[in-house]
């Protein structure tokens, strides 16, 4: 019996090459897809603070629409009261932003000396409104202060009185603008707008 010898030729290294690159571009493949779940969590993370600062906004408001209606008697909303973060004249180009102007710039720069804070929540959301009377001037909006209101309806004014139907009615209610500013964690910054009649 004889036994035939293979003869061994050296080999160069080549696959041992290969397997090192495939190595590496997977592992690189693996930090880029931890990397991208690690930026999508943080994102899904900044969106649900983002959701609950505009969410906390609702509080503000409806502070603001329960002092309203709270001072909507009498002559208290002629008047500017910085305490309660009231201005009559909200159609005045000051009381509005500049062309070009940041919210964050306006708000700190206009409207913060006269906002009204309310405490902390449970969610770490602080919320400041200001109201503005959608009026050029302070005074009676009866007596010249120009505010923007809701139409007049009457039988004079026009309606949908046809036979047999209710004629509608309606008086005129001048606009108030509401701007709440939520402070939440990790900086979070929300601004809430709505527009109310009285």
């Amino acid at each position: 019996m004889t036994v035939s010898s293979v003869s061994s030729r050296g080999q160069g290294g080549a696959v041992l090459f290969i397997a090192i690159i495939v190595v590496v571009v997977m592992t690189l493949a693996g930090i880029a897809l931890v990397r991208s779940i690690d930026t999508s969590n943080l994102i899904a993370g900044n969106l649900a603070f983002h959701e609950s600062a505009t969410h906390s906004g609702d509080t503000g408001i409806e502070a603001a629409i329960v002092w309203l209606n709270a001072n909507s008697a009498g002559t208290t909303l002629n008047a500017d009261d910085a305490t309660n973060g009231y201005a009559a004249n909200g159609i005045n180009a000051a009381q509005n932003p500049a062309a070009g102007q940041s919210w964050d710039a306006y708000w700190t720069a206009t409207l913060a000396s006269r906002a009204k804070t309310l405490s902390t929540n449970a969610a770490g959301n602080q919320v400041a409104y200001v109201i503005d009377r959608m009026c050029s001037f302070a005074g009676s909006p009866i007596g010249g202060a120009t505010c923007a209101a809701s139409p007049l309806v009457n039988a004079a004014t026009g309606n949908a009185e046809v036979a047999g139907k209710l004629q509608l009615n309606a008086t005129s209610l001048v606009y108030y603008r509401i701007t709440a500013k939520i402070a939440g964690p990790r900086s979070t910054v929300s601004y809430v707008q709505a527009t109310v009649a009285l």
